[in-house]
């Protein structure tokens, strides 16, 4: 057996069954093996990127560690963004990189590239293999690496020569991991979730914030005990949307400055705040500094390093989501002073939930799509949302039942709802997929189109269509002299590009045409492309 070998089997042992990537001369011996290997699909994305992304939506819906495998050189450096996004979001990754022969690194041979170097800052561990009785332990540490304490991206670097060499005996794949120094904390310290239970019974004006971290931990339900147990309004962060359904009468609403008012006028005024599984970072808190001297503030994160990193913290635990949760309701505190504070929330939640968009003739209205295309998706719906105003909107806007939102929360990589949206279906052939989007940010993925044509998948495509780069626009005309270098010139047809692919498609262009053109689109067989004409003065703040 050969490294080639040794690698893909290593890959069946960990229970792989689905790789993304994108073919080079120097994986041509991996990918030889993974072409002999049964049990592993392949999808071919058609940039690097992709790869990292769809790897990425996979994962988050699978819930096990996404694969994907890219060439030396410029394929590595396409797929750094695939790897930031995932390492920001905190998504398990194992991505595998072809490398130049080792004894020609350094010398800037034909597609080469320094890629454990490169990503450095941005990924949780990187190796490169050397020896190819190494490969078996790598592999075997890699996903552990990646799925374990806080989840990450790992990179797998082989070059071609390690590739070819033979094994100096036969494989055999590790049972156990060893990593000195490497023991994640899940148990809470039980001293301080005593002072928490302790906080809650005594808060007139409690908010638990759910970040990404309880999602990434299996704890929604866990949350949701939690909560009802306790009586606690719960505000999210926009990695944990639809963690609550929007209805539920405690889901206040997304936090931040581009949140709903309702959970920023929770948190501005409450006396404990009860941070789990989120970073605090500032779109969700934009000015931490004086908080602390307001209220009594508890940090929950399995990473030591996130736990007030951001602003100062009066209860740290450092522990996993679901364990911590799960001591936590052993408890059983409750906020039996918060009587008022919750009424008070679930008044002004009531009336955002109702009340009327800004509307404008001859156009969609944004927020009224996102209300009206949420009630019509299933219960279990997967909808993968790309960054921007769309974005905004959605996490405004976009009611949930019990369903899943994927995003670039952390990098804000824009271009990421379609890659994404083909990992999530999938993982999920059964589940209804939605890939939210704009025309700027459809615009970098659109190649993708053929990843859905290739692999016979439906997923539904609702594009905002305001000709502009939107938030930079809006951003612009609020704050600067005006928009510049945002006008989307130049864009094409973008139904005759569906056409391109035989994927059918449509234009809304008002309020009053989205109700059929839902129910076409989402009744239609196979994938489909849905345009909102959207006005480009059009601001999430309408």
């Amino acid at each position: 057996m050969n490294g080639a070998e040794a690698l893909i089997a290593s890959l069946k042992e960990e229970q792989v069954t689905q790789m993304f990537g994108y073919a080079g001369a120097t994986i041509c011996s991996l990918v030889d093996s993974l072409s002999q290997t049964e049990g592993i699909a392949y999808t071919l994305v058609r940039t690097e990127q992709n790869a990292g992304h769809m790897a990425s939506g996979y994962s988050r819906i699978s819930g096990k560690t996404g694969v994907c495998m890219v060439t030396s050189g410029p394929g590595a450096t396409n797929l750094i963004t695939g790897i930031a996004t995932a390492y920001m979001d905190s998504i398990p990754m194992v991505a595998i990189t072809g490398q130049v022969p080792s004894h020609l690194l350094g010398r800037d041979i034909f597609q080469e590239v320094d890629i454990t170097g490169a990503v450095a800052p941005f990924i949780k561990h990187s190796y490169l293999v050397k020896d190819p009785n190494e490969i078996p332990r790598i592999v075997k540490e890699a996903f552990h690496l990646a799925s374990t304490g806080r989840p990450g991206p790992v990179l797998i670097d082989v070059p071609t020569d390690v590739q070819v060499q033979e094994l100096n005996g036969p494989f055999v794949y590790p049972e156990a991991v060893g990593l000195r120094g490497y023991k994640p904390s899940n148990k809470g310290n039980d001293l301080q979730i005593k002072r928490i239970a302790d906080a809650i019974q005594e808060a007139k004006r409690p908010v638990l914030f759910a970040g990404g971290g309880v999602r990434l931990a299996d704890a929604q339900q866990d949350l949701m005990d939690f909560a009802t147990t306790a009586n606690l309004p719960v505000v999210t962060s926009m990695m944990a949307q639809a963690l609550l359904p929007t209805g539920h009468p405690l889901n206040i609403g997304m936090l931040g400055a581009h949140g709903n008012p309702c959970a920023n006028h929770a948190v501005a005024s409450a006396d404990l705040l009860i941070m789990i599984g989120c970073r605090a970072a500032d779109r969700a808190i934009p000015n931490p500094d004086e908080m602390h001297k307001r209220m009594t503030i508890v940090h929950i994160d399995i990473d030591p390093a996130e736990i007030g990193k951001n602003m100062r913290v009066a209860l740290p635990v450092v522990g996993h989501a679901k364990t911590v949760l799960q001591q936590l309701s052993a408890l059983a505190p409750a906020a039996t002073h918060a009587d008022a504070f919750r009424k008070e929330l679930q008044e002004i939640r009531t009336k955002e939930l109702t009340r009327d968009f800004v509307k404008r003739e001859g156009y969609v209205s944004p927020p009224l799509a996102m209300r009206l295309l949420g009630s019509k998706l299933d219960t279990d719906a997967i909808t993968c949302v790309d960054v921007g105003q769309n974005q905004l909107w959605a996490g405004k806007h976009l009611p949930h039942k019990q369903g899943r939102f994927l995003t670039s929360g952390g990098l804000g990589t824009m271009g990421y709802a379609l890659p994404c949206a083909v990992g999530a279906k999938i993982a999920a052939p059964n589940r209804q997929v939605v890939a939210i989007c704009g025309d700027g940010s459809f615009q970098m993925s659109m190649n993708e189109l053929s990843a859905l044509v290739a692999g016979n998948l439906d997923v539904k495509i609702f594009m905002l269509q305001n000709h502009v780069l939107g938030l930079v626009n809006q951003i612009q005309n609020s704050a600067y002299s005006g928009a510049f270098g945002v006008a989307l010139d130049g864009s094409p047809d973008f139904q005759t590009i569906a056409k391109a692919y035989g994927i059918s498609s449509a234009i809304v262009t008002d309020d009053a045409g989205l109700d059929a053109a839902f129910d076409t689109m989402l009744s239609s067989k196979g994938s489909y492309l849905l345009i909102a004409n959207v006005h480009p003065d059009a601001t999430t703040n309408d």
